[in-house]
């Protein structure tokens, strides 16, 4: 039976951890019976540090005049792509910061020009804030955005921007950025058009648990309709170097204990999406892997590059070796997989 909002709150209130746990496992290992516990070989590319947007709780855009401001050329972008085919690697998660002035036929040239020279890497790119802006200052429909992009080789959009879908909590940390409707409708479109995406949260700011649940319903009702997500991800609000931290020197740093209960209640709750990922990037590579029996079946990426949350303050890195031996001490079989979460390679 679906775990309605009241009790996942109780469950995320006073829930025994290691019963959730427990729980959390039991519904992994029905979706997952085969115990094999996925990561992808990728990198983030940041093809631009300019955003207007000026979220609180960001450490890493900055503004056009600005000494350290960045566009990377084609041929930089082209260096990076190389650098992660060397190491098998098969997925670039493309972001950037929302650029005022890169209008859709930026994008659709850049995005041709590495679909075509690198036909072998998907091109998972560009948050709902990025592509409404894009439709926006391009003066085109969210949908027309959306397919040209497709159209040029976009085949699947990342969760980012998502926050907390709570408008309430968006006015404090983020207040120029798109609304909850916003970024539901965003996915939504993409998903009719055969876009996939994944859905994520960014938790620990000035969120209440109820908002945390209201945010699950939100993603879980589109789920219902569309069953365009392949995945949910969670992490920690980061906030070293944050506007938000010197606004709101009350938010606390969130626990170990939090991350795993907020972890099991979300496998519990969002009972139609497939596969829920481990934030190590955030959470560091003993609790991502503590995070494999609390619900979590995938450990994300090796991360080749991450420029975003490390701004902030998260430097964690892994390689392709450990992230083998962490899934091993679980006693999962690890498995490279795409992003469409098929299996690349298995490992005996």
């Amino acid at each position: 039976m679906r775990l309605t909002k009241e009790q996942a709150l109780e469950l995320l209130r006073h829930g025994d951890l290691k019963e959730l746990g427990k729980r959390a496992t039991a519904r992994k290992k029905a979706l997952h019976p085969e115990g094999i516990t996925t990561f992808v070989v990728d990198r983030n590319i940041n093809y631009t540090n300019v955003c207007w947007v000026d979220c609180k709780f960001c450490a890493f855009y900055r503004h056009g005049k600005d000494d350290d401001a960045y566009v990377l050329t084609f041929e930089e972008i082209d260096h990076k792509i190389d650098e992660l085919l060397a190491i098998g690697g098969t997925q670039i998660l493309f972001q950037g910061g929302v650029h005022p002035k890169l209008k859709i036929e930026w994008y659709e040239e850049l995005v041709e020009h590495i679909h075509t020279q690198y036909p072998t890497i998907t091109i998972h790119g560009f948050s709902a804030i990025e592509l409404d802006f894009i439709a926006k200052v391009s003066h085109i429909t969210i949908q027309e955005c959306l397919s040209r992009l497709h159209a040029k080789g976009l085949s699947s959009i990342p969760g980012a921007g998502a926050e907390i879908l709570s408008d309430r909590v968006r006015d404090i940390i983020a207040p120029k950025k798109i609304d909850s409707a916003v970024w539901i409708d965003v996915h939504r479109q993409a998903h009719l058009l055969g876009i996939k995406s994944t859905a994520t949260m960014m938790y620990g700011t000035v969120e209440t648990d109820e908002e945390i649940i209201d945010h699950w319903e939100m993603v879980r009702d589109l789920q219902d309709q569309t069953g365009g997500f392949r995945a949910f991800i969670m992490w920690s609000f980061q906030g070293k170097n944050t506007q938000l931290m010197e606004e709101h020197p009350e938010i606390e740093k969130q626990s170990s204990n939090r991350y795993l209960r907020l972890l099991a209640v979300s496998r519990l709750f969002l009972d139609n999406i497939p596969n829920i990922q481990s934030s190590w990037v955030t959470q560091g590579p003993y609790i991502g892997q503590m995070a494999l029996l609390y619900g979590a079946n995938d450990l994300g990426s090796t991360m080749m590059e991450e420029n975003v949350v490390r701004s902030a303050g998260a430097g964690f890195r892994m390689v392709k070796d450990e992230m083998v031996r962490l899934i091993r001490d679980m006693g999962d079989t690890p498995a490279i997989r795409n992003t469409a979460y098929e299996i690349v390679e298995r490992f005996a």
